[in-house]
């Protein structure tokens, strides 16, 4: 049997820390969420990066088209599409601001009250998972990679 470092992989590790299996599926299914939000920050994210790469590529046309002599075309787009709100008087990173105040950090907040139920750990439900599906002393089904040490809080 290989050692284990981390103590979520221990198999009597639930049992003797009184977490019941409801509560361990329900917490994993909030950090399931909270997994999915995280996703949709980091699409968030590319929204803002990429909104702003696109504003600055239209004012490099802008200065394409006036070279080119189209100066009334360059002339409107310039005054209408460079620095235009994405949304009614928002700019992206108002956009991911909002969002992260009005529902990424109350989420973030609730997953960690759901994981104070169980100990704080993180990935308790997926720690289950592992023990259960993977094979002691197959290569490749291993506990935790040779030589790791757990790292406190996960």
């Amino acid at each position: 049997m290989d050692s284990i470092s981390d103590p979520r992989l221990d198999p009597d590790f639930l049992a003797s820390h009184d977490f019941d299996a409801a509560t361990v599926e329900a917490v994993g299914k909030l950090s399931e969420a909270m997994e999915t939000v995280e996703v949709a920050r980091g699409h968030l994210y590319a929204f803002h990066q990429l909104s702003g790469h696109a504003d600055f590529q239209v004012g490099e046309a802008v200065d394409l088209l006036r070279e080119a002599g189209h100066r009334e075309l360059a002339d409107r787009i310039d005054r209408e599409l460079v620095g235009r709100n994405v949304l009614p008087g928002r700019w992206t990173f108002q956009v991911v601001e909002e969002y992260a105040g009005s529902y990424y950090r109350p989420f973030q907040r609730f997953d960690a009250e759901a994981r104070a139920l169980v100990g704080g750990h993180e990935h308790l439900y997926e720690a289950g998972l592992k023990i259960r599906r993977r094979t002691p002393g197959e290569p490749g089904h291993e506990a935790a990679p040779a030589g790791a040490e757990h790292v406190p809080g996960g």
